[in-house]
This record gives C-alpha cells, sequence and structure tokens, in this order.
C-alpha cells in the first residue's frame, strides 16, 4: 500500500487538534487531520455548547413558568422537546460549516475515518466513506478525547443507559430520569430535564455533590436541587440494575444504610471518563500509556516516542475545552522556539447551573490541606444590587487573599458567577493585591461590582 507523506499528522478534530492543524497548514506545511466522526471534536457537536444551548431552553422554560413574577400573563406551558432537540441542531450544523470552512481556508486536509498506528509515526486509517490510506508525518498530534465510563455494576451494560451524548439527542421527555454521578453533567443535565417536566432522581457516591468543591458550595448545590425538586441520594452505592433504559428500569441502590429501589423510566450514566486509547496502537508507535489508559506526556505534552504529541483530555489534561485550547497553545509555542508548559496553570472552573458555580485558584479545603495561611472574605450574592434587579439573589461570593494581598482563590454561587470570576482571574494572573479590585470603579449596577464589596471583607493582617 502507498504510504502517503505529511509534515504533520492530526488524529481527532477536537480544540487542541484542529487549533494545531489550521496554525501550521497556514505556514505552508501539509498537514492532515484523521477525525473518526465529529468534525470539530466534541464540544461543537455533543458536549460544551450543544449541552449549554440545551440548558438556556431549559432556563426559558423555568421563566416562563415564573412569567407572572415578572408581570408577564401567560397560559399552560408545555415543553417541545423536538423542538429543543432541533434549535441545538441547527447550532450544531452551523458549527460544523464554520469549522469545514476553516479547513478550507487553512489548507489542512480533513480526512474521515479511524486512525491506528502500524509502526513509528505512520497511521492506517479505515475511511468512513469504505477504503484505507496508509499516512505517515514527520510528527504526529494526538488529540482523540475520552468517553463517558460505564460502572460495572450487575445488569447496568445490559439496560442499555444513556451516557451525555444519548441525553443530548433526546426528542421526547423521559418520566423518571435517574442519574448516576452528582458531577458537573450530572447537576446541569439533571436540572434541566427537571425544568422540562421530568422526574429526577441522582444517585451519587460522594459524601457531598462535587466532592473536590468546599462545603459550602455543595451544600448550596444540594438545596438548588432539592428546591427544583430533584431527589438527591449521597453515598448511593449502585447494587444492580434491571430493565432496559428507555422503557423501564428498576435501580436498586444502598445509601446511608438503607436499601432503595427505584423504578424509573431512563437511566443517564455521569460517573466519569475513559481516554479513547484502544485500539489506536500506540504500543507499535513508541507511545507510552499511564495505568488508566492515559497518553504519558511531559509538561511540554511530548509523548515517549519523539516528534509525537498528545493534547486534550487524552492525555490527562482538565476536562475542559479552554484547558484543551491552552494545550493547543503549549504545542504551538514549543513548535516556534518558545518555552511553554503545562505547570502552575491557572486554570477555571464553572458549572453551568442555573445559578452558576464558578472557582478559580485554591479553595478553603485545599489550602488547609496545603497549609497555605489565608483570609477569607464572604458576601451573599444578595448584597449585589444586580441580583436584586433580577431576582437571582441565590448564592454566595468568596475570596482568599494571602499575606501578601494577592488573591489566592475565588468561588462564586450565583448569577453570571462565571463572568464575575473572569474578572479575578485577571487580576491573579497580574499578581495583583486584592485592594485593586476592592478600590475599582465597576459599574453600576453589575454582578461585577459586588467584587468591590467582596475584597472589601477581606479582614486585616493580624500584627505580629
Amino acid at each position: 500500500m502507498t504510504i502517503e507523506a505529511y509534515q504533520n499528522v492530526v488524529v481527532g478534530s477536537g480544540e487542541p487538534g484542529k487549533f494545531i492543524a489550521w496554525t501550521l497548514a497556514k505556514l505552508g506545511q501539509k498537514t492532515a487531520v484523521v477525525e473518526r466522526c465529529l468534525i470539530g471534536g466534541s464540544c461543537p457537536n455533543i458536549a460544551c455548547l450543544p449541552s449549554k444551548n440545551v440548558i438556556h431552553s431549559a432556563k426559558v422554560f423555568s421563566l416562563l413558568g415564573h412569567a407572572a413574577e415578572f408581570g408577564a400573563v401567560t397560559g399552560p406551558v408545555k415543553a417541545d422537546i423536538a423542538r429543543v432537540h432541533e434549535r441545538k441542531k441547527e447550532m450544531i450544523d452551523g458549527l460544523i460549516q464554520l469549522h469545514l470552512g476553516f479547513y478550507k481556508s487553512s489548507g489542512a486536509e480533513l480526512i474521515m475515518g479511524e486512525a491506528r498506528f502500524t509502526e513509528s509515526k505512520t497511521l492506517q486509517v479505515t475511511l468512513n466513506n469504505g477504503g484505507e490510506r496508509t499516512l505517515r508525518g514527520e510528527r504526529v498530534f494526538l488529540d482523540v478525547g475520552s468517553r463517558a465510563s460505564i460502572p460495572n455494576t450487575p445488569g447496568l451494560v445490559e439496560a442499555a443507559p444513556m451516557t451525555h451524548v444519548d441525553a443530548l439527542n433526546l426528542q421526547r421527555l423521559p418520566e423518571h430520569l435517574v442519574i448516576l454521578g452528582g458531577g458537573y453533567v450530572g447537576l446541569e443535565f439533571a436540572q434541566a430535564m427537571r425544568r422540562f417536566g421530568s422526574r429526577v432522581t441522582i444517585l451519587s457516591r460522594g459524601r457531598q455533590l462535587l466532592d473536590r468543591e468546599d462545603a459550602d458550595s455543595a451544600d448550596a448545590l444540594l438545596q438548588l436541587m432539592k428546591d427544583e425538586g430533584i431527589n438527591v441520594l449521597l453515598n448511593a452505592e449502585l447494587e444492580e440494575v434491571s430493565g432496559r433504559s428507555g422503557n423501564s428500569v428498576k435501580i436498586h441502590a444502598r445509601s446511608a444504610g438503607a436499601t432503595h429501589s427505584i423504578g424509573a423510566s431512563d437511566i443517564l450514566v455521569a460517573t466519569g471518563r475513559t481516554p479513547n486509547t484502544a485500539g489506536l496502537g500506540t504500543e507499535k508507535a513508541g507511545v507510552s500509556l499511564e495505568a488508566r489508559g492515559y497518553i504519558q506526556v511531559n509538561d511540554k505534552l511530548e509523548t515517549t516516542a519523539p516528534g509525537v504529541w498528545a493534547m486534550g483530555e487524552c492525555a490527562g489534561s482538565p476536562q475542559f475545552t479552554h484547558a484543551a485550547f491552552d494545550d493547543f497553545r503549549v504545542v504551538r509555542d514549543n513548535l516556534a522556539g518558545k518555552s511553554r508548559t503545562t505547570r502552575n496553570r491557572l486554570i477555571p472552573y464553572c458549572l453551568f447551573t442555573d445559578p452558576e458555580l464558578a472557582r478559580v485558584g485554591l479553595h478553603e479545603h485545599e489550602a488547609q490541606a496545603k497549609g497555605i495561611a489565608y483570609r477569607l472574605a464572604k458576601i451573599p450574592m444578595s448584597a449585589v444590587l444586580r441580583t436584586r434587579t433580577l431576582s437571582e439573589t441565590r448564592g454566595f461570593m468568596k475570596a482568599l487573599v494571602g499575606e501578601d494581598d494577592r488573591v489566592l482563590g475565588f468561588t462564586a454561587f450565583g448569577v453570571q458567577a462565571g463572568e464575575a470570576m473572569a474578572a479575578v482571574q485577571t487580576a491573579m494572573l497580574g499578581g495583583l493585591s486584592h485592594a485593586i479590585l476592592r478600590d475599582a470603579i465597576f459599574t453600576h449596577p453589575t454582578i461585577a461590582e459586588g467584587l468591590g464589596a467582596l475584597f472589601s471583607a477581606v479582614p486585616p493582617l493580624k500584627e505580629a
């Protein structure tokens, strides 16, 4: 078989893969991208953007349910899930066309198929439309992502549970949805589906929701779920599942020493991720994997094989598109002769429930575990006057400030929390004193204005 030579071969068209391809192709380098099915990767097709599209539809539906509070007179409101799906699909179709335009303008070749290594820097591609091609790159970039993990619980696989991909493609409303997992995906879907009219139950193995966050954040989210009418079982151990998701299922679980038998129509699994490295043939290319299947990389995202890089979730990077994009920048800059690594990156987090939970830097539990001294400032979101104009006063803001007056961490649970976090993150990146935010003149009334009140609440340093 003929081996086709390229300067760059990229496997996977997710965030870092497509950007490294477009960047190198624009430099005149012969570049090919092999993509199994999702043009642009998971974010614009089945993950970040589609989920936020559906979440916004759910918020609109929720607002309609409270229309009288805002002086609007409406009749009966019913969710049209097929139309929710169609709105999401329209967005996805537009994003795919946008990506195809970028491929055309950059000169990168998009090959739809599945790739696997046959030897060093050489990949055999089984084309989606039939046939095979063999590609060899002077450099190879791996961006194969991850997929939802299905726990090894008796009967669960046989029940054919949904993952987030299936849930986003629903054109019907589940009568009773049981969600396995109390993390980002589980909580976002729980609230959205409840607002559309489904009964929702969350089974979380942790002692709290979002087990990596501070207790006050977890407690606030638990109360939000309860207020939305969602049943939450913590410390839940799934024992057995029978039936078939989409029709009728029975879930047996233990929580707080009690046995629960839950009848439902659907199951959504949101318990973690597995890297898409099985079948890639990494062993034939000298690319080592870690114990859980993630590609082993150094802080420049170089694999154990010379001339091969891995980026994004398959390399164990934080499972966020913005982290994956920075992976691209790390690789890009090092290829250009600069020095950039993944060490000490300040990566923000945002849970897109309504309201949002946003955090950047240290939280209290982490600071205490590391023995880092801090001063805590905390205010309710109701102290931020913009929330009163919106009738969305739920939540709080808090900040950790070090002895040198720099901000160590920021958490906000409330309306537009992610936008307020960006301002604090900028100050943290600049190494600024919290007094800069305390004394800044923010527009009134905005959510960011609350930063002035928050940082005014920082306790003074104790005298020695």
